[in-house]
C-alpha cells in the first residue's frame, strides 16, 4: 500500500501513523447524532477514516470509563454542540486522574466482557462459536436431561433470561460509573446517573430475530461452514474433502473413516480432528447445492434437511412441537409448520441473509448465493460461495434444475388429469390454478436453463480474494436470444 501508484507514478494512497496500527486503543466515530460513545479496540486491528483513535499507556480503562459517562457527554455538548466530534474537543476535556480515587477498572473490564459476550452470540462476530439456542443446552443440563426431548421454547426462555441478566448488569455498572463521575465533578444538580434502555448497548432477546439466526446457523451446518461437533468457523475456503470424508465402503477399514473392521453405513460423514477421524452428528451437504422448492420435489431439499437438523439438535420426541414454535416465530403463511418454514425459505431467508451480511456504505455481501429462476418460483437453490468451484453451475443445472423441470411437468400432468376427471367444481378449480402455475414455472425455467447452460459451459471459477461483489457479477446479466426480439438478460442469482 505504501507504493500504490497510478499509471503516472503518483501515490494513490497515503498511510499515516502506521506505527499505531494493530495497537490497543479507544475508538470513536467522528460523526455521532446521539450520545457520544467510545469503544475499546483490542489489539490486531486497523481503523479507517471515519473514526478517531485514542492510544494510551496505563490509564486506558479509567479514560474509557470517563469518556462513556454522562459527565463527558455533557461537557462535550458544551464544547461542541454539533454532530462532529474532533480530537481538539477531546483535548479540552478537564480530565484529572488524581481525582479518580475509586478503583473502577474492574467495572469497565466487566462491561467490555458483557458487550463481547453479546456480540459473539451472533455469527457475524469473528469469535462466534455456536448459536446461543444450542449453547444453553449444555449450560443447563439439569433442565435438559433428556436429549431426545428438548423443548426449544425452554431453550429460548433460558437465552432470554441470560440476555436480561446481561442487560441489567451492564446498565447497573454504567449507572454506578455515572454516579462516581457526577460526584467527582459536582454535577448532582445537572445530571442523574440513570441510563435509559435505549442507551444500553447489549441486546435483549428477540424471538423472531433469534429464531431466524438459528435457521441461518442450521443452513451453515448444512454447508459445512459450521458444525454441531466443532465450535466456530469450520469451512471457509478450504476444500470440502480437506475436513470431511464420506464413508465409501460398508466396512470403514476399507474406506476413509474409523478403525479397521467397524461397520459403517455408506454415505455417513466423518470429520478430521487431532485425535483422529470422528463421525459427524449432522451430515453436511456434499455437493454444495441445496434446492428450495415451493413443493416437496426433492427428498433432501432445504426444508427436509432443516427438519432433520432440528430433530438431531433437540430430539425426535419434541420435533413437531419445536417446528411449531419455529413456524410461529417466523410468522410466514402456511397451514402447517412445514409449510410456514418452506415459505420462509422460499420468500424471506435470502433477504434476511443479505441484511445480516451487509456492509454499511458498501451494500449487501451474502455468503450463501441463491440461484433463482424468477418471480414464478420455478427453481431456487442455495450454494455456499466459499465452496463454489468451476463445476458448481453445471451441477445446479443437470442435477437439480433439470430434475425440477421433470417434477413440475409430472405435477402438471397430474393436475390436468384431475381437471379431466374432476367430480366437483372446487376440485377442478384448484387443479386449474395449479396447471396455470406450473405452465408459468416451466416457461420461466426454460429461459433460465438457456442462461445457466451458457455459464455452465464456461466453467467459471471465483476468486475469494476478489470479494462478493466482483464474483457475484460473473453470474449476472446472461444474454438469452429470443426469436424476433432483443436478447433477454437473465440473472442466474437473486439480485442483491
Amino acid at each position: 500500500m505504501k507504493n500504490f501508484r497510478d499509471e503516472k507514478g503518483k501515490l494513490r494512497s497515503t498511510l499515516r501513523s502506521i506505527e499505531y496500527n494493530f495497537h490497543e486503543a479507544i475508538t470513536m466515530s467522528r460523526i455521532c447524532s446521539g450520545i457520544t460513545s467510545f469503544r475499546y479496540l483490542q489489539k490486531g486491528f486497523i481503523t479507517e477514516g471515519a473514526s478517531n483513535n485514542i492510544y494510551y499507556d496505563d490509564e486506558g480503562f479509567k479514560l474509557l470509563a470517563f469518556l462513556n459517562s454522562k459527565v463527558c457527554d455533557y461537557i462535550l455538548n458544551v464544547y461542541n454542540p454539533t454532530i462532529n466530534i474532533m480530537p481538539d474537543d477531546l483535548r479540552k476535556l478537564p480530565l484529572t486522574y488524581e481525582k479518580f480515587e475509586y478503583n473502577f477498572c474492574e467495572n469497565v473490564k466487566r462491561n467490555i466482557e458483557l458487550c463481547k459476550l453479546d456480540w459473539d452470540s451472533f455469527e457475524t462476530s469473528w469469535d462466534f462459536k455456536r448459536h446461543p439456542l444450542i449453547s444453553v443446552i449444555s449450560q443447563n443440563r439439569t433442565l435438559f436431561d433428556d436429549i431426545t426431548d428438548i423443548d426449544l421454547a425452554e431453550c429460548y426462555t433460558c437465552w432470554e433470561n441470560e440476555c436480561n441478566e446481561r442487560f441489567n448488569q451492564l446498565r447497573a455498572n454504567e449507572e454506578e460509573l455515572n454516579r462516581i463521575f457526577i460526584d467527582i465533578y459536582g454535577l448532582q444538580d445537572e445530571l442523574t446517573p440513570e441510563v435509559e434502555d435505549k442507551d444500553v448497548t447489549v441486546r435483549k432477546a428477540d424471538l423472531q430475530r433469534d429464531i431466524k439466526s438459528l435457521v441461518s446457523y442450521a443452513v451453515g451446518c448444512m454447508f459445512g461452514r459450521y458444525s454441531l461437533d466443532e465450535e466456530g468457523l469450520v469451512l471457509a475456503g478450504q476444500p470440502f474433502e480437506a475436513h470431511f470424508f464420506e464413508a465409501s465402503a460398508p466396512v470403514c477399514g476399507t474406506g476413509f473413516a474409523g478403525a479397521s473392521g467397524a461397520s459403517v453405513p455408506i454415505g455417513e460423514f466423518y470429520y478430521k480432528t487431532d485425535e483422529g477421524v470422528k463421525k459427524c452428528t449432522y451430515n453436511p451437504d456434499k455437493d454444495n447445492i441445496i434446492p428450495i422448492c415451493d413443493e416437496e420435489y426433492f427428498s433432501d431439499d432445504i426444508v427436509s434437511r432443516f427438519c432433520e437438523w432440528v430433530k438431531i439438535v433437540y430430539g425426535e420426541k419434541s420435533l413437531e412441537t419445536n417446528l411449531d414454535f419455529i413456524a410461529k416465530a417466523l410468522g410466514n403463511k402456511g397451514n402447517t409448520s412445514r409449510e410456514v418454514i418452506r415459505n420462509y425459505f422460499l420468500n424471506d431467508f435470502f433477504k434476511d441473509h443479505c441484511n445480516t451480511y451487509s456492509v454499511t456504505g458498501s451494500g449487501k455481501r451474502p455468503i450463501y448465493w441463491l440461484f433463482d429462476s424468477g418471480k414464478q418460483n420455478g427453481f431456487k437453490a442455495l450454494i455456499y460461495m466459499h465452496r463454489c468451484d468451476a463445476d458448481t453451475v453445471g451441477r445446479v443445472r443437470t442435477d437439480y434444475l433439470h430434475k425440477a423441470q421433470k417434477y413440475v411437468e409430472t405435477a402438471m400432468q397430474s393436475a390436468q388429469y384431475t381437471i379431466d376427471n374432476a367430480t366437483s367444481a372446487s376440485e377442478k378449480s384448484k387443479a386449474t390454478k395449479a396447471v396455470t402455475k406450473y405452465t408459468k414455472q416451466l416457461a420461466e425455467m426454460r429461459i433460465y436453463d438457456e442462461a445457466i447452460a451458457h455459464v455452465a459451459n464456461q466453467r467459471i471459477e471465483i476468486d475469494l480474494d476478489d470479494g462478493v461483489k466482483v464474483n457475484y457479477a460473473k453470474f449476472q446479466g446472461v444474454e438469452v436470444a429470443q426469436e424476433g426480439k432483443k436478447a433477454l438478460k437473465v440473472d442466474l442469482l437473486a439480485k442483491i
